[in-house]
């Protein structure tokens, strides 16, 4: 997990040292738009945790691990930089794309690969939560990154970035995010539904049922007008997806 982390955080990092300015509109409490950071720290951060995370892998001596890495390298930059060709983020489908890549693959099949093969010594076999998880985590990660452009509409529209908020509205694109999130919550429930085992059949019809509601309940209360609201919805959407690390493990 040390290598994904390091990854993540160059991801992070370069992320905000294309969106400085934005940042500055959207979110200035974020550390290069505040300036805690410096721009030289940002790019020591990127570089030092990009070139920690391919060394662990290359020690691993892990090629599943390695390719999954330097592939979560390459287009988590390609989302973030500037080029032609590259900022994905600046496109819908590429930023669904992007996110559906480095949170619902590359989380899942290489370190599924390299666990079963390099470290149990198993044969390869792509089995049912793998792929569940696969799945699911890329549906509840793309609905995450919508909702993580909701209260950024006013700062996006000020520098050019067509996200989808900007071209649809932030009421039809938070309708299409919660509903995109409860249809997960409703296929887990008729997975779990099929599993032989009756404790897991209730941990994971009950847990995603609980974790719905919960949805739900809480997207009744946001204000669209109001960027602290929806950013609080953000948060707590990532507090369900945490607690689907745990009710993963219950499929079968």
């Amino acid at each position: 997990m040390v290598p994904a982390i390091l990854m993540n955080i160059f991801v992070t990092a370069i992320n905000q040292l294309s969106d400085v300015e934005i940042d500055k509109v959207n979110k200035p409490h974020l550390p290069l738009a505040s300036g805690d950071f410096s721009i030289g720290e940002g790019v020591a951060i990127a570089v030092i945790s990009t070139m920690t995370s391919v060394a662990m892998g290359i020690m691993l001596r892990s090629p599943p691990l390695f390719i999954g890495l330097i592939t979560w390298w390459i287009v988590g930059a390609a989302y973030s930089i500037d080029l032609p060709l590259l900022r994905w983020k600046g496109s819908p489908l590429m930023a669904a794309v992007t996110i559906m890549i480095l949170n619902g693959l590359l989380l899942q099949f290489p370190y599924f690969v390299h666990v079963q093969k390099y470290v149990l010594g198993r044969p390869l076999e792509f089995t049912k939560p793998l792929l569940f998880a696969a799945a699911f985590m890329g549906i509840f990660n793309i609905a995450i990154a919508f909702v993580k452009d909701l209260p950024d509409v006013e700062g996006d529209k000020e520098f050019g970035l067509r996200t989808l908020p900007v071209i649809l509205g932030k009421e039809k694109v938070f309708s299409i995010s919660v509903s995109m999130l409860l249809m997960a919550y409703g296929a887990a429930i008729l997975t779990g539904a099929s599993s032989p085992f009756l404790l897991c059949k209730l941990v994971t019809m009950i847990g995603h049922s609980v974790l719905g509601f919960i949805l739900w309940h809480q997207t009744r209360t946001i204000d669209l007008s109001d960027a602290k609201s929806m950013q609080s919805l953000y948060m707590f959407i990532f507090k369900l997806y945490y607690a689907e690390f745990f009710l993963i493990h219950f499929i079968r």
